[in-house]
């Protein structure tokens, strides 16, 4: 399909590389493809540019360099801050984290409950908002580590990680956010939030797939989770993926330059987006908190039809959505986030994540809200019909 067809409103899943991004990368392919653990001046070369990467991710989330491990991926980030806090403390058995964690945390977590460790999923309100008070209660002597999201991947709906994170400071406690979500959104500061560790994912801010970072504390105790050569200053051993970082580090200073962007211009997108569906489609709610939220994610619920249905159709016309988390797609279960927020299972199962990004435009906003009020009402046995093929009125 060509791309000139695609109203792309799956952003949380993954994002566009950016052109600029791609430029920074190229040479890398090209010209400096040496090792940059290498003693030799080609390597060296190299590794002055993976340096400079990592300064420009530091920046992101206004950390120390030295602090910065580059990894695989978010979830590769936050399975080592995990293990690292259960192997630094061996007398610690014991992990809190929330019922609507991405799978990167919930899935390894309920491993590791079932090699013994005692796992605290902690609930969540109706409208996705977290108990603090429950929280700071479930904190026990054996805790080795609180993990909790900064911005939900599936509603959007945010945690108040810096009170979060002064719980655990006050209990003695290792705190981690995954805050993949969040950059190019919100404002990070790790100086201020002071977490133990923190998880990003570089193609959620318009880098490519495979490349990620794990902010360590300097205070914190860090045993390595992939197990190797000295790379990263020995945290993390395998040969550095030079292109990525680099792309990484140019997409950082992208997202900082975007905040403006993102809450001006494309919250105003969503917000007109996701008024529109709900004044033009009967019993259809918004799934989570109108705020605090991330400024680019609309989840809504149509009562009466099914998720997959409603995609496949906005599939037909080149409208990519989904129905949650891009990594349980596949699964006929409800989303394990909105039956935590007590959704019922077949409201939960009609979900619809619309997530927007900084290369959207007015037209794709009024390109969905022209086709799929029509979908649901076809879906609902009305008299729309479906969409004819893929692209086939597409004008934007």
């Amino acid at each position: 399909m060509d791309t000139r067809e695609i109203c792309y409103l799956d952003n949380n899943a993954t994002t566009r590389v950016a052109p600029e991004v791609i430029a920074d990368m190229l040479p890398f392919l090209e010209k400096y493809w040496g090792n940059a653990s290498s003693a030799y001046s080609f390597g060296n070369q190299v590794a002055r540019h993976v340096e400079t990467a990592r300064e420009q991710v530091a920046a992101l989330i206004n950390a120390d360099p030295r602090d910065i491990v580059f990894t695989s991926c978010g979830t590769e980030s936050t399975n080592a801050a995990i293990n690292s806090a259960l192997i630094s403390q061996p007398r610690k058995r014991h992990i809190i984290t929330t019922a609507v964690e991405h799978s990167a945390t919930l899935n390894f977590c309920k491993t590791l409950a079932s090699r013994g460790y005692s796992v605290t999923f902690l609930p969540v309100e109706p409208d996705g908002s977290l108990d603090l008070h429950l929280l700071a209660k479930s904190i026990r002597t054996d805790t080795a580590i609180v993990s909790v999201m900064w911005a939900n991947n599936e509603t959007g709906v945010l945690f108040p990680v810096d009170e979060i994170a002064a719980i655990c400071r006050s209990q003695e406690v290792l705190f981690h956010t995954d805050a993949v979500q969040v950059p190019g959104k919100l404002p990070i500061d790790v100086r201020s939030m002071k977490p133990a560790f923190l998880s990003l994912s570089a193609h959620k801010l318009h880098a490519p797939k495979g490349i990620g970072l794990l902010y360590v504390h300097k205070h914190a105790k860090f045993t390595p989770y992939m197990i190797g050569g000295q790379q990263e200053r020995g945290r993390r051993g395998g040969t550095e993926n030079v292109p990525y970082i680099i792309g990484f580090g140019r997409a950082a200073q992208l997202a900082m330059e975007s905040l403006d962007d993102e809450n001006t211009r494309v919250r105003k997108l969503r917000d007109r987006l996701e008024d529109a569906l709900l004044s033009a489609i009967p019993n259809t709610v918004r799934n989570g908190s109108r705020e605090p939220r991330l400024p680019n994610t609309a989840n809504l619920s149509f009562s009466g039809v099914e998720s997959e249905a409603v995609l496949l159709m906005l599939d037909r016309l080149g409208i990519c959505a989904s129905g949650g988390s891009a990594c349980t797609t596949g699964s006929m279960k409800p989303s394990h986030v909105l039956t935590a927020m007590g959704l019922k299972p077949k409201l939960a199962q009609s979900a619809v994540r619309l997530s927007l990004g900084i290369y959207n435009t007015d037209a794709d906003v009024d390109f969905t809200v022209q086709h799929l009020p029509g979908i649901i009402d076809h879906l609902r046995g009305g008299t729309s019909k479906p969409p004819v093929s893929r692209g086939a009125s597409r004008k934007c």
